[in-house]
């Protein structure tokens, strides 16, 4: 065999071997557990502390905005769906909650999609308000009422 192809089969032979080897020492041991995920994530995920305080939580120190959004169409959505985990929040108030305003967050439900159905509340972002906020036209705790101005 001519020696540039022993040189390549050598080559070769050292690159598989070095990726088995890299896999063998940097995969985790709980890989494939569960088809292609790491079994241990499932086990660190459960471990993590629940940081959402729920609507009672709100209601506590916010029950005007509560109340004010179980009479619209939000009804349904729990306030961290919007402000984010605020546990922490619930727990002392010191602590600032999170306010999420950016259009992509609105539109994370009511970006036009032929999915959804026809009597949901759709914007084409680029035809409706352009490069604006949401919230700088709608009141997101009662958006049926009239816009803000």
């Amino acid at each position: 065999m001519p020696p540039q192809i022993n040189r390549l089969v050598v080559l070769t032979l050292a690159i598989v071997g070095a990726y088995f080897a890299a896999r063998a020492v940097l995969r985790p041991k709980s890989f494939g557990e569960y088809g292609w995920y790491r079994g241990d994530s499932l086990r660190e995920l459960t471990a993590l502390t629940v940081t959402y305080a729920g609507k009672a939580a709100c209601a506590d120190c916010h029950g005007e905005l509560v109340e004010k959004m179980s009479q619209s169409k939000h009804r349904s959505i729990a306030c961290e769906s919007c402000h984010g985990a605020n546990g922490e929040h619930a727990e002392s108030p010191a602590i600032t909650p999170k306010k999420i305003t950016p259009p992509q967050f609105c539109l994370r439900c009511h970006q036009a999609n032929p999915a959804r159905p026809e009597k949901f509340p759709q914007v084409d972002k680029a035809e409706h308000f352009g490069e604006d906020k949401c919230t700088d036209c709608h009141q997101p705790h009662s958006p049926t009422d009239a816009p803000k101005k």
